[in-house]
């Protein structure tokens, strides 16, 4: 239970069927106090025990960690990824089933069916709030254990569900995209716990001229214009962020289209790779809708997605999540193979 109507009306429709209990994850937040006993306020309304599980120092050591660190080595990561499979799914899931519950239920928008024994994990219903994209590292074992209530619900349906059971006040209250960064700003966070690695370096164009100065590879990611410093007639973009050297390189609009990218850390959720090469949908970012793509095995761990129209601000340490029609199918780390970048 996080506080939210999607894990409130979770429980309200769980406590009908089953016996449920509440648990609560304590993590490294600003506002973890509160949350807490807003939790235990909703709880009590419910009728339902809260136990509250403290990761604090998992949490620290899997996810801050692996967060700050990729962006001082010119990465844009996405904890959400890593924390659901290793936190939220791993150590707590792991905390739910050791106290005697049979299943942990989540108010993700997402939907798990099971067939001839293998889990197959699928995008929720409601399209605008699918999180499919955010459990796309999840093992079977792990996708064997959870229920996903809201996944063939609509987001109104879940408002309208809290509504009726006297729940009024969820309306504009949306959970934060980094739960742990509160109202501090990312580079003011990064800074603070990598304070050695906030080294000022060159921005170079893509011919290797210097054209102006950075104040630090964490605060830049794949696209960004804003921040630059650079004064021309058509604005320049961040088109790569090389740890080696500590630069930043931009270019033009045109210069951040790929029409292919690898893939590294691959997890396929039956296993093994797909036998086929066509027929995918690819979203290279939460935000993105999808294009579609061929999979091509490279190398053990290496995949390279071909896309049949460019894409824009293709970023590494980000993850690629592949699709055929609503179900995941796997997923991979992207990186920038040097013979990729071509102009649209």
């Amino acid at each position: 239970m996080s506080g939210g109507v999607d894990s409130t009306s979770c429980a309200l429709l769980l406590k009908s069927k089953y016996e449920i209990s509440g648990y609560f994850m304590r993590l490294v937040q600003p506002d973890i106090a509160l949350q807490q006993a807003r939790v235990e306020d909703i709880a009590a309304r419910i009728g339902i025990e809260l136990h509250i599980i403290d990761l604090r120092e998992q949490f620290e050591k899997k996810i801050l960690a692996y967060f700050s660190g990729s962006y001082f080595d010119g990465l844009t990561p996405n904890p959400c990824m890593l924390c659901n499979r290793e936190i939220k799914f791993g150590l707590f899931m792991e905390a739910i089933l050791a106290a005697g519950m049979d299943s942990i239920a989540t108010g993700h928008y997402a939907r798990v069916q099971e067939t001839n024994g293998l889990f197959h994990l699928y995008k929720g219903i409601d399209s605008d709030k699918d999180q499919s994209y955010f459990l796309a590292r999840l093992t079977q074992s792990q996708l064997g254990r959870v229920l996903f209530p809201l996944g063939d619900m609509m987001k109104e349906e879940t408002y309208a569900l809290a509504e009726k059971n006297g729940f009024m006040d969820f309306r504009g209250i949306e959970s934060q995209d980094v739960c742990f960064l509160g109202p501090e700003s990312l580079g003011s966070y990064l800074e603070k716990r990598l304070p050695d690695r906030a080294l000022p370096g060159p921005i170079m164009t893509r011919d290797g001229r210097e054209i102006g100065r950075h104040g630090g590879l964490f605060r830049y990611t794949i696209g960004q214009r804003r921040g630059l410093g650079i004064p021309d007639a058509t604005p320049w973009y961040v088109l790569a962020i090389e740890k080696e050297g500590n630069i930043i390189v931009v270019g033009k609009e045109d210069d951040l289209y790929r029409d292919h990218i690898g893939i590294k850390n691959v997890h396929w959720l039956a296993g093994l790779p797909p036998v086929h090469q066509t027929g995918y949908q690819v979203r290279i970012r939460y935000s993105h809708r999808g294009a579609e793509a061929t999979v091509n095995r490279i190398g053990e761990d290496y995949f390279r997605l071909t896309f049949s129209k460019k894409q824009r601000a293709v970023t590494p340490g980000q993850f690629a999540v592949i699709y055929r029609d609503d179900e995941v199918i796997g997923s991979g780390e992207i990186f920038l193979e040097n013979d990729t970048q071509s102009s649209s």
